[in-house]
C-alpha cells in the first residue's frame, strides 16, 4: 500500500501570491467565475481572462445585458476557479469585481477573439470585469507533470513516494 509524504502547505502573501496568481492564469485561456454568493445555487460560466495587473486585479470582458453583471450589481462578491492541467496548477481566489464602461480601459483589454461575442470594441454592450481578488488558494507541483506522472504511476503500483505538490493560502 501506498504511504504518500504530503508537502507542508506555502502560504503567500502580497506580491508573491500576484505572482504566483500570474503565474498560473497566465498558462489558462478559460476560468470558472462564480456569482451569486448570497444563495444557492450559485452561478458559474466559463470565462476568458483578459491579463492580470501586477496588483493582481483580473480583467474579463462582459455583455452590460449578462446575467453575471446582474449578479455583480446586486452583490459583488465572486469567485474565480483556474485549472491549468497541462502543468498540474490550480487556484481558487475570491474578491470583489467592478464593472468598468469606460471606452480607454476596454480598448486597452480588447482582443480580436471578443469579436465571437461583441459587434467590435465599440458595441455599447460591452463591459470591463475588474475582480481584485482578496484570498484564496493554490495548488501546484514542484517539479512539473512528467514527474508528477511518474511519482502517481509509482505510487499506484504501492510505491512510497514524495507527493510533489505544493499547496497555500493566497493573500493578495
Amino acid at each position: 500500500m501506498s504511504d504518500v509524504q504530503h508537502e507542508p502547505d506555502q502560504d503567500l502573501a502580497g506580491a508573491a501570491a500576484v505572482e504566483m496568481l500570474r503565474e498560473i492564469m497566465g498558462s489558462v485561456h478559460t476560468c470558472m467565475l462564480v456569482t451569486q454568493h448570497d444563495g444557492f445555487p450559485f452561478h458559474a460560466r466559463p470565462m476568458g481572462s483578459q491579463g492580470v495587473d501586477a496588483d493582481g486585479t483580473i480583467w474579463f470582458l462582459s455583455a452590460a445585458d449578462s446575467q453575471k453583471n446582474a449578479d455583480i450589481e446586486r452583490d459583488p462578491r465572486v469567485t474565480l476557479v483556474v485549472q491549468d492541467n497541462s502543468h498540474y496548477r490550480y487556484a481558487q481566489v475570491s474578491g470583489r469585481a467592478k464593472i468598468h464602461r469606460d471606452r480607454a480601459l476596454i480598448e486597452k483589454h480588447w482582443t480580436p477573439l471578443a469579436n465571437a461575442w461583441f459587434e467590435g470594441k465599440d458595441d455599447p454592450r460591452v463591459t470591463l470585469l475588474a475582480l481584485r481578488p482578496e484570498s484564496g488558494e493554490y495548488w501546484t507541483t514542484k517539479n512539473g507533470k512528467i514527474v508528477t506522472a511518474v511519482r502517481m504511476l509509482l505510487a499506484a503500483a504501492g510505491a512510497e513516494v514524495d507527493e510533489g505538490g505544493v499547496h497555500g493560502q493566497l493573500r493578495i
